[in-house]
């Protein structure tokens, strides 16, 4: 089965929030058995092997963001030029089609590797934390779009949320009251300092923005124009480039916040992922390599991982796409690089 025509029965599965998740994944799973893998399945996810112990996997979710006003059927394939448009033909049903379509094409006898098939990745990455103890080879192919480019790092995230306490008044006399809005700047001027004196000065090379990032992307405080605002949230982003910065961080956030009435949530603490092998394989047949600054599933696992698939980048866009040669050419860089990992093994 060609990988456009597999893109096409992907396509047509409605995996918004893992609505026809069994549907996808009894299509997957009969099609890998039909080539001798032996499959299981995990809540919402599924394992499939066709060796013991292989070095090498692939991993991709199976969901799909939600769509809007696109100009035809979302669910169903449509080829127009050299686009094949549809919800999730790029992010990611692209890579699982080309995928699919490798194993076809593989020598299976000398070629062993593993397939972890994830749900939820787009709200809450809940199927690769599901699995993730599962994951034996230590060498993962992820099939995000990357226009062919093959990812080998990805930047961490420290996301925070800060509640600052004051004192409510009315704000004809504001001397009565402490304000948490006022105290929330105060906080801000002092982290925006340590941003840009000292993350901003830490260089990583390997990244596309070289260092360690801040974002302060939500800020909430007061109940009305004439009262002194007694609490005030902010949520920080921080993409992390170095993996002691997520402990540097926190030590200098606690130290801001000793003179301070407020608390400290930390919602999310990942560190920074790089692929640790000598991959300049990659380069001989690819032509280049890239890190990527966000998050994906690889964040979520301890091992060896090359970010790769067709393109271009639609993700979450209307009337998403990949290009047709850009999904045959994944096909191969798939193949050649499963087959090195096993001549490797």
């Amino acid at each position: 089965m060609e990988s456009k025509e597999i893109l096409r029965k992907l396509v047509s599965y409605n995996t918004i929030k893992d609505k026809e998740n069994k549907e996808i994944l009894d299509f997957i799973e009969n099609y890998l058995k039909e080539y001798g893998f032996q499959t299981k399945r995990i809540k919402k996810c599924l394992i499939a092997t066709n060796g013991c112990h292989p070095n090498i996997a692939f991993l991709g979710h199976t969901d799909t963001v939600p769509y809007e006003s696109w100009d035809n059927d979302p669910f169903t394939l449509q080829e127009i030029d050299d686009k094949l448009i549809g919800l999730g033909a790029c992010d990611m049903k692209g890579g699982l089609a080309a995928m699919l379509s490798t194993i076809s094409k593989l020598d299976l006898d000398k070629n062993k590797l593993s397939l972890y098939f994830t749900n939820d990745e787009e709200t809450s990455f809940e199927g690769i934390k599901t699995i993730r103890d599962e994951i034996i080879p230590e060498n993962i192919i992820i099939g995000e779009p990357t226009s062919n480019i093959p990812i080998y790092g990805t930047k961490g995230v420290l996301e925070l949320k800060i509640t600052f306490y004051g004192t409510k008044c009315h704000s004809s006399t504001p001397e009565k009251g402490k304000s948490a809005i006022y105290e929330c700047i105060d906080f801000i001027n002092k982290i925006k300092l340590y941003y840009e004196n000292t993350l901003k000065q830490n260089i990583v090379q390997d990244f596309e923005i070289p260092y360690t990032t801040m974002n302060i992307g939500m800020i909430q405080g007061g109940e009305s124009v004439n009262s002194v605002a007694g609490k005030c949230e902010i949520s920080i982003d921080f993409r992390i480039a170095k993996e002691n910065h997520l402990k540097s961080i926190l030590k200098k956030i606690k130290i801001l916040l000793k003179t301070k009435q407020a608390t400290l949530e930390i919602k999310q603490k990942i560190p920074p992922r790089i692929n640790s092998q000598d991959i300049s394989f990659l380069e001989k047949i690819s032509h280049k390599k890239q890190t990527k600054c966000y998050l994906t599933e690889a964040s979520y696992i301890n091992k060896n991982f090359i970010i790769l698939g067709p393109g271009p980048d639609t993700s979450h866009q209307k009337n998403e796409y990949i290009k047709i040669d850009s999904l045959k050419e994944v096909e191969y860089l798939y193949k050649k690089i499963i087959e090195f990992y096993n001549e490797r093994n």
